[in-house]
């Protein structure tokens, strides 16, 4: 059996990764070939209540850091208990959002330094690389415009402008 592939999106909010997964999933399945279609925060039922967590617009308090642990432990649970034995059995996974996301929303424009979030998210990640990453880019005004088109904004779309200026000018930077 072949070794899966873990295949990450990423991207500022709107930007359209949610899209471009449903494409490359029916590429995928088109050529008979499993996928595992996930997402962070969330992907499991652990991760999902994180998810819960970090996005509640009731928690505008919560620390900087205790958002990348957060994000932290639901990427650990659902490396150990989806993304892993996916590819060990031969399947693709394609995962909206990866660690990318923590290195430019925490790391960048939180401003807890790429190397602080880098170590917090080595532990879970356990040694995991994507095996391709796609780096999806739209301008940050028109992201958050399609959000707020498509539902409530949540804790971090609420953040306002000027952070999600940061993140679009970490994305650009990273991704070139």
């Amino acid at each position: 059996m072949n070794k899966g592939l873990l295949i990450a999106l990423e991207g500022p909010d709107g930007s359209g990764k949610s899209t471009q997964i449903e494409f490359l999933e029916k590429y995928f399945v088109d050529k008979g070939i499993e996928v595992i279609r996930t997402r962070e925060p969330g992907g499991t039922r652990i991760s999902e209540k994180i998810r819960e967590i970090i996005l509640d617009n009731d928690n505008q308090e919560m620390d900087n850091m205790c958002e990348a642990l957060l994000y932290s432990a639901a990427r650990a649970q659902l490396v150990k208990e989806v993304i892993k034995p996916a590819i060990a059995e031969g399947k693709v996974v394609l995962c909206d959002r990866f660690v990318y996301s923590s290195i430019v929303y925490q790391g960048i424009a939180r401003e807890l330094g790429i190397d602080t979030v880098k170590s917090i998210n080595d532990f879970a990640l356990g040694g995991l690389e994507a095996d391709l990453v796609f780096m999806i880019s739209i301008p940050y005004e028109k992201g958050i415009e399609r959000k707020k088109s498509q539902r409530e904004l949540d804790r971090l779309e609420n953040v306002g402008m000027d952070f999600h200026k940061k993140v679009f000018e970490a994305y650009s930077k990273i991704g070139s």
